[in-house]
């Protein structure tokens, strides 16, 4: 029993950290991604007419870009892995448990986002403006389709943290 408790006591740091560290680089993943959209579609918006599709395309990837940048900076300022080693095993469990229930809910969002973006493709062929709306359905598929990828993997790599903290539990 003493020996099991020290393990615990051993491994908890490490798997808080290691933790942190996958949630940090993916805050770098999304700031890329992002940066990587406003460049490509920031040069595009200047260099096509505002009554085609491929402007309304690369402005919604703009603004949407802002959003996933403004995210990924919040998400590395608030990141942490040296200091997570003096957390209980209650607060890591509840810190894990907490983000997995995040990104179940950004999956969700994830799966609305390519729902909406066909819903205005199919809408747009009955609009009076359908570049626009043609733009943005595919804007949204684009981003909603990297967003589901990258939050089923980060997913998948957070979720091995949870075994080896309810290994410690029991």
């Amino acid at each position: 029993m003493a020996s099991t408790l020290l393990l615990a006591t051993a491994a908890l740091p490490a798997i808080n950290q290691a933790r942190e560290l996958v949630a940090e680089r993916a805050m770098a993943v999304l700031g890329g991604w992002a940066l990587l959209n406003l460049l490509v579609s920031g040069y595009f918006i200047a260099r096509t007419d505002a009554r085609t599709m491929p402007h309304h395309f690369h402005l919604m990837n703009v603004g949407w870009n802002v959003v996933n940048l403004l995210l990924a900076v919040v998400g590395l300022l608030r990141a942490n892995p040296y200091g997570v080693g003096n957390l209980t095993l209650a607060d890591s469990l509840t810190a894990q448990f907490n983000f997995e229930k995040l990104l179940v809910l950004n999956l969700g969002l994830d799966v609305a986002y390519l729902c909406i973006g066909s819903w205005l493709q199919a809408r747009a062929a009955t609009d009076s403006k359908p570049v626009r709306l043609l733009g943005f359905g595919r804007s949204l598929w684009l981003q909603g389709g990297f967003l589901l990828l990258f939050d089923s993997g980060l997913y998948l790599l957070y979720h091995r943290f949870a075994a080896q903290l309810l290994q410690l539990v029991g």
